[in-house]
C-alpha cells in the first residue's frame, strides 16, 4: 500500500516522535513577553541542563506584550495548542507566564489572571495544572543584574539596565548568550532574589523582586 506522505500525516508523525522523546519530569509551557530575552535565556538553559525539547517548551507571546496579554496566551497555547510549532492542546503539567512590571497599566490584572487559572486548568492526563505569573519589577533585567549587585531599593528600568552594561558591556535587548555570561554567578544571584522574596512579592512594586529565579530553581533540577 503507497505510504501517506500528507502533510497531515508528517505531521502526526512528528508529533508522535516528539512524544517519544519525552522525559519522566514535568512538561513545562513558559511563555514570555519578550521576543528574544527571555526565550533566549531560557533556551539557553535548556540546552545546557540537556532537557528534553518536548517537555520544555519557550514562546514568546504572539497577542502582544502587556502583561495580561502574556497570560492570555499562555492560556490559550496551553488549551489549543499550536500545529505549527508542534505544540498539543493541554499537553503541560506546568504553564509560566513571563513578564516585567515596567510600567504596564495591566501587570496586576495579569498577575490576578494568573492566580485565577492556577489549579483550575486540566491537562490531556485530566489533572490540574499549575498555573503561575513570573513577574519581575522592574525588569527580567534585574534578575540579570543580581548576579552582579545587591539590590535593595527600587530602581527604574532604565537604571537597571545602564548597571547591567558596566557589568555586561554591550548588553542589549534580545541579547544572547545571557546565561552562559552569567551562569559562574548563579548561586549568588539566587541568594539575592531569594532575599528580596522575604521582604518583597510581585505586588509590593516598586520594590524590587524577581519570581525568576523560581523557574530557574526548577529547570536546573531536572536533568535530560
Amino acid at each position: 500500500m503507497a505510504r501517506d506522505n500528507s502533510p497531515k500525516e508528517r505531521q502526526r508523525k512528528q508529533l508522535e516522535r516528539k512524544q517519544g522523546r519525552r522525559a519522566s519530569y514535568d512538561r513545562i509551557l513558559i511563555v514570555s513577553e519578550g521576543s528574544k530575552t527571555e526565550p533566549n535565556y531560557f533556551r539557553e538553559i535548556r540546552a545546557a541542563y540537556r532537557l528534553h525539547t518536548a517537555n520544555v517548551e519557550v514562546q514568546p507571546s504572539e497577542l502582544g506584550t502587556a502583561p495580561i496579554q502574556v497570560v492570555r496566551y499562555a492560556k490559550v497555547l496551553f488549551e489549543d495548542g499550536d500545529s505549527r510549532k508542534n505544540i498539543q492542546r493541554r499537553a503541560f503539567e506546568q504553564v509560566y507566564a513571563v513578564f516585567d512590571r515596567d510600567d504596564h497599566a495591566s501587570y496586576h490584572a495579569a498577575l490576578t489572571l494568573a492566580e485565577s487559572l492556577d489549579g483550575k486548568l486540566r491537562n490531556d492526563a485530566k489533572q490540574p495544572v499549575r498555573f503561575r505569573a513570573i513577574a519581575s519589577v522592574p525588569s527580567f533585567e534585574l534578575w540579570l543584574l543580581l548576579h552582579f549587585e545587591d539590590i535593595q531599593a527600587p530602581l527604574h528600568r532604565d537604571e537597571v539596565m545602564r548597571r547591567l552594561k558596566q557589568h555586561i558591556p554591550g548588553y542589549n535587548k534580545g541579547a544572547g548568550n545571557a546565561y552562559a555570561i552569567t551562569v559562574g554567578r548563579l548561586a549568588v544571584a539566587t541568594q539575592r532574589a531569594e532575599q528580596l522574596a522575604e521582604h518583597f512579592n510581585a505586588r509590593t512594586d516598586p520594590e524590587p523582586f524577581t519570581a525568576i529565579v523560581e523557574l530557574i530553581k526548577l529547570l536546573t533540577t531536572f536533568r535530560g
